[in-house]
Order: structure tokens, then sequence, then C-alpha cells
């Protein structure tokens, strides 16, 4: 009988920590508004099918050379992405006219030429020190031995072309006095194929301190679908949200509620996944700084890290799709009245 009564009460506490933990999940969801539903709605509509289409192409041309890191072609993306923002009047953090974020030879591999990361802002109006970072590579492979050019259109160039839509959606807001509370940062950038390194030289030289950057979306490869999805493109991959921030997780679920209704498939977010996609794009090096992060991946194709990667293969209204989720989801983070909480996944 006592045995059975211990039994009982471990039983009991088990159910009641149970339900404690239910009730904080269900309270933190029903914690989550929606902010701005009508101008998230408005500037999300900035984001176009033809915009993105006319970034990539250009991006993804065979003037850039594949972008290899330090090479000529990805110089030339560079310079491509610095007048960008500059005839947008999108300002750098650094200076005036200075975008690029310098990466020295002796930080990249042996061989690697000096790199650029391309930094981009729009100054928070009521907490500017304060900054939520977007980030997409922008280098790609290169050439390859037989001569044929790595155009990434999906790696990076859909990436890169979302990032910049979005870029231009936050400064329509801002001119028409609707600029987020926060800082945005829009951070291109280099030498992540050969290791991430433009984004671990970025956190390792950061231009906005890492105590003040409430998070990182990160884009990478958001333009076509995998064989898994043939019969349902309406989808994107999610990793990371759930890692450090359960707030993240559940905000990032209720915006692509109310305003996408894509499926977003964790599959590739476990632990265990032998791929290791969490740990493979520039995300991770905020990551491990303790930084919220939501990496966006559409999963590999047969076209992936080969020249057959071009913009004709590219799905313009999906990659419009997915760009207006990450630009609500940012407007979101931006606008909060704290910031998203970190608890490593744990709701206390």
């Amino acid at each position: 009988m006592k045995i059975f009564l211990i039994a009982s009460a471990f039983a009991l506490v088990g159910s009641c920590s149970t339900t404690k933990y239910t009730t904080k999940v269900q309270n933190l969801k029903d914690s989550i508004q929606i902010i701005d539903s009508a101008l998230v709605i408005k500037y999300s509509n900035t984001i176009t099918p033809k915009d993105l289409k006319e970034h990539l192409i250009t991006i993804s041309a065979d003037t850039f050379e594949g972008r290899a890191t330090g090479e000529l072609g990805q110089k030339r993306a560079a310079e491509f992405l610095k007048n960008y923002y500059v005839n947008q009047h999108i300002e750098s953090p650094i200076g005036k006219e200075n975008y690029y974020q310098t990466i020295p030879k002796s930080f990249l591999k042996k061989d690697t030429k000096a790199s650029e990361n391309v930094l981009a802002y729009i100054k928070g109006s009521e907490l500017p020190e304060e900054v939520l970072i977007i980030s997409a590579h922008y280098d790609h492979l290169g050439i390859t031995k037989e001569g044929e050019i790595n155009n990434g259109a999906d790696d990076n160039g859909s990436g890169t072309s979302a990032l910049m839509e979005i870029a231009q959606a936050f400064k329509i807001a801002q001119n028409e006095g609707h600029g987020p509370k926060r800082s945005v940062l829009f951070l291109h950038v280099t030498a992540e194929e050969i290791g991430k390194l433009g984004s671990e030289y970025y956190a390792n030289n950061p231009i906005f301190a890492l105590n003040n950057t409430i998070a990182d979306l990160n884009i990478d490869m958001i333009g076509r679908f995998d064989d898994a999805h043939k019969n349902n493109k309406n989808y994107i991959y999610l990793l990371g949200a759930d890692r450090l921030s359960t707030e993240l997780h559940y905000l990032s679920e209720k915006v692509n509620t109310t305003f996408c209704n894509l499926t977003l498939d964790y599959k590739y977010n476990a632990e265990n996944d032998t791929n290791r996609f969490y740990e493979r794009s520039d995300h991770y090096n905020f990551a491990i700084h303790d930084i919220p992060v939501i990496f966006y991946f559409n999963g590999e194709h047969d076209d992936y890290h080969k020249p057959t990667d071009t913009q004709d293969k590219i799905d313009f209204e999906l990659l419009t799709k997915r760009s207006q989720l990450i630009f609500a989801t940012a407007w979101q983070l931006a606008n909060l009245d704290h910031k998203v909480k970190i608890d490593h996944g744990i709701v206390y």
C-alpha cells in the first residue's frame, strides 16, 4: 500500500507539472498580440515577384562570375548591393558612403583574398541602440574547373533579393511615418560558402553590440522547393526559432497564421538531424552568442551547388510569399514593447 501511495504521489506531481507547463505555454501563446496588421499588409505588398525577379536576375548573372569570396565577381556583387542601398536612401551604420565591413585576408582561408560584408540599416525611432538583424549571404562558389559559372540563383540569390525587398519595404514605411521602434540591420554576408566566415567576422566585430541584438532572421535558399514538397509548394523550413526563445517560436507561428498561411516545416530543426542544417548557415554565428534566430530555408534540390542553379528555375510567387512572411515577422520583432525573451526553449 505504501509503495502504491508513493507511486500515486509521483504520478500526481508529474501530472501537475505537465499541466503547469501546458498552462504556461498557453499563456505565452495568448500573450502574443499582432502589431499593426493593416500596416504589415500594406508594406508586405510592396514586395513583388517583379522586383524580386529583377534583383535575382542581376545578382545571379554571369557578370558576377559566381560571386566567389574575394574574387572580382563578388566585388561587383558588393558594389551592386551598395548602389542599391544608396539609391534607396537607406543608410549605412558604418559611415556616410561606407557600406562595407572589410574582412581581411588573414581572417579568411588560405589563398582567399580580402572580402566584404555589405551593411545597411534603418535607425529605430524609440530604441535605436537595440537592433534586429536580417541576414543573407551573397557569395557563392565561383567558376568550376571546367569553366562553368555557378550562378547560385537559389543559393543565395533568392535570399539576397528577399533581403533587398524587405529593406525597401521598411524604408517605404519609414518614409510614410511608420519607421520601426528598433533599428533594423540588413546584413549581406560574404564567405558563407567557405565556412560562414563573414558572419563570424561580424559577430566578432559587431557594429551593434551583441547584447543589444534582439534576434537574427537568416535567409538562405528560399526560391524553390524540394522533392518532399512537390505536391505542396506552399511551405518553408524553419530552424532555430525554439532553440533559444519559446516566445520567438510562437510569435513566428502567429505571424504566419495571421498573414501568410505557409506550412511551417520543422523537420530539419530536430537536434538529431543528420544534415546539421542548423549549424550550416550564418544564423549559427549569432545563436552561439545566445541571440535568438530563425533560419528560413527551402531544402536542397538537384541543382544545389551546381552550375544548373539558375534563375529560370526560381518560383517567384513562392519567393514573394516567403519574403513577406519574413518581413511580417521582422516588423513584429522590431516593434515589440520588449525584447523577445530568451529561455533556451524552456517556459519557466
